[in-house]
């Protein structure tokens, strides 16, 4: 009695004999219209995919001023002492932080006029350092590198709304 108690309830729970193939049931004409379906839906998939399109990553937006200046005035109880071959990690860090504050502060909404100063300051920083960017450069340039990182924080203590 146990057997067919089990043998009735897998027949009605779907468990019996070809439970596991999908989509079958006792109507026919229902079974075909979910196989057009799925095919329909493969064929739309099909045409809704992108053909040729660019699917390369876009590259990341500058990030916000006030992300930027952060990175930034997070070096200022920094230094280090030229010659002593300890300068390259912080000069060039410096360095790296004041590019991507340039970059921010053009990309900004309020424009690069309201930015004026610290991008002249900028400007003419990357002006003098050109392309290079090996230790004993940087050492060279150290009091114009440091004295722009703190002209700009000072600038940047009179427009918070730029930071915070």
């Amino acid at each position: 009695m146990a057997a067919a108690l089990v043998s009735c309830t897998q027949a009605s729970s779907g468990g019996g004999p070809g439970a596991d193939v999908p989509g079958t049931s006792a109507e026919p004409a229902a079974d075909r219209a979910r196989g057009a379906e799925s095919a329909g839906d493969a064929d739309r998939a099909g045409r809704e995919a992108p053909t040729g399109e660019d699917t390369a990553v876009p590259s990341p937006e500058p990030a916000l001023v006030r992300d930027a200046f952060a990175t930034l005035q997070a070096t200022l109880g920094e230094t280090c002492t030229p010659g002593a071959g300890d300068c390259a990690y912080f000069l060039g860090r410096v360095t790296q932080e004041l590019t991507e504050l340039d970059e921010s502060m053009r990309a900004d909404s309020k424009g690069p006029g309201h930015f004026a100063k610290p991008l002249a300051d900028m400007k003419a920083l990357f002006a003098t350092l050109g392309e290079d960017r090996t230790e004993a450069h940087l050492e060279k340039h150290f009091s114009a590198i440091v004295g722009t990182r703190d002209g700009i924080n000072t600038w940047m203590q009179y427009h918070p709304d730029d930071y915070r």
